[in-house]
């Protein structure tokens, strides 16, 4: 797909997206979100492609759905409601899916559908400007929406985030810090740098491990329990084992040296 809003730039093993309204404060038009739908789920079988940074253009990252532009094409209707509705929140599926860790650059508003995107990614950075919120609820909708009742309460407990989801109340960048919402704080000039510097440690373990860690943290995260959680880590173990890496990472610990990987297979 030629994308419109999308800047993409592979970088190696790392692809750099940018949300590219800033005009609209990034917000999801339909053009946009069939682009974020279709990168996500073509990146499920990019093993070319290990890591992905997940930014918005200006000084925002994604103001949730673009309400000047809603979309009417496929009629009116609850089954055509269901549809659409169906094509958004399956780009959070999407990005829980792929194999690749998503890191969120995550700068000024992230609210409504940009909230879902940001909880959807496996590690947050923040700049002192951000302004999170589940949008849905202040305009007449539910906000259990695009998997914010399914992410929050796992990340902040169900206080928290009964709190945010009932009210629709903004969360800053110090509160979500506190509550690890986010991993880290730093200034707009910091945060390329931060998050490269997360890259390059990722960039570190073997392409395998760092596939079948975000799997099976997913996974552990909705475990019936302690057992079903080793179950899952037993198996990756056994998998990462297999490879020639886990011998190199053994003689480059060994040999205090960098070791040297074999590279992601597509």
């Amino acid at each position: 797909m030629d994308y419109e809003h999308l800047i993409v730039e592979p970088r190696g093993e790392v692809l750099w997206v940018t949300m590219n309204r800033p005009e609209r404060l990034n917000a999801l038009n339909r053009k946009l979100v069939e682009e974020l739908r279709d990168l996500f789920v073509g990146l499920y079988w990019r093993h070319e492609i290990r890591i992905v940074c997940l930014r918005g253009a200006g000084a925002n990252f994604c103001a949730g759905l673009d309400l000047k532009e809603r979309d009417n094409s496929g009629g009116s209707g609850p089954g055509n409601g269901l549809i659409r509705q169906r094509q958004i929140s399956e780009i959070v599926i999407a990005m829980r899916r792929c194999p690749q860790p998503i890191i969120a650059l995550v700068d000024g508003a992230a609210a409504g559908g940009g909230f879902a995107l940001a909880l959807a990614s496996d590690v947050r950075l923040a700049t002192p400007t951000l302004k999170m919120n589940a949008a849905f609820i202040r305009i007449g909708l539910s906000a259990c929406d695009i998997g914010v009742s399914y992410f929050l309460p796992r990340m902040v407990g169900s206080s928290v985030a009964a709190e945010l989801m009932l009210t629709g109340r903004f969360i800053g960048a110090e509160r979500a810090a506190s509550l690890g919402l986010v991993s880290a704080v730093v200034s707009d000039e910091a945060m390329r740098p931060a998050a490269q510097k997360l890259v390059d440690e990722m960039l570190l373990t073997t392409p395998l491990g760092l596939r079948l860690t975000k799997e099976c943290l997913n996974h552990a995260i909705d475990a019936q329990g302690l057992e079903a959680a080793i179950a899952m880590e037993d198996r990756n173990q056994i998998l990462c084992a297999q490879g020639e890496d886990f011998g190199e990472g053994v003689r480059a610990f060994l040999e205090k040296r960098p070791p040297n990987y074999s590279k992601a297979k597509a």
